[in-house]
């Protein structure tokens, strides 16, 4: 067998070159919608324990359902925009779901930082929350991914766009009969 390259190796290597690109895509746009929810969440965590004077845990838990609120609009109407978008209600309740258990992973690091080892300073608590919302994010972007925002199937994807190619070339038609 000689060395040379019969092309049937490349074509596996490029769809894993593809698949890899098309996640760190996605990778980059979780994080920059998680980013920005990051800075919501540390922002209305600090903000209400200082004005409020709540405990330490429910100041994070209100901070963190406003970051699920902004996340979730970052998340389908940037990240996941290409997602299937039929099951919205399923959708919604999938990312509750799915938000609560991180809610839980982020806050229980505070909760035991805080209470378990007494650990409660304002530096403190916002580098246990930080730590736990990293915890969380992680747990969120697998769960997310793979029950919510999941990919649309490929035979769907492909008879969704020849339907609309096919819209297109009929209205071509009709455009031609008229103007004759």
């Amino acid at each position: 067998m000689g060395s040379g390259s019969t092309g049937l190796q490349d074509k596996p290597r490029g769809a894993v070159r593809r698949q890899v690109e098309q996640l760190l895509r996605e990778i980059a746009k979780f994080g920059a919608v998680g980013g920005a929810g990051l800075l919501v969440n540390l922002l209305v965590f600090n903000l209400v324990r200082n004005v409020t004077g709540l405990q330490v845990v429910r100041a994070s838990v209100i901070a963190t359902i406003v970051a699920i609120v902004f996340n979730y609009i970052g998340f389908r109407y940037f990240t996941y925009r290409d997602r299937d978008k039929s099951g919205r209600t399923r959708e919604m309740m999938l990312f509750l779901l799915f938000s609560a258990a991180g809610l839980v992973i982020e806050n229980g690091v505070l909760y035991v930082a805080t209470y378990g080892f007494g650990w409660d300073s304002p530096l403190q608590s916002n580098i246990f929350k930080f730590l736990g919302i990293g915890l969380g994010t992680l747990f969120r972007f697998w769960s997310y991914r793979t029950w919510v925002f999941r990919a649309m199937p490929a035979g769907e994807a492909v008879a969704g766009a020849e339907s609309i190619l096919e819209q297109a070339e009929r209205r071509r038609r009709q455009g031609q009969r008229v103007d004759r």
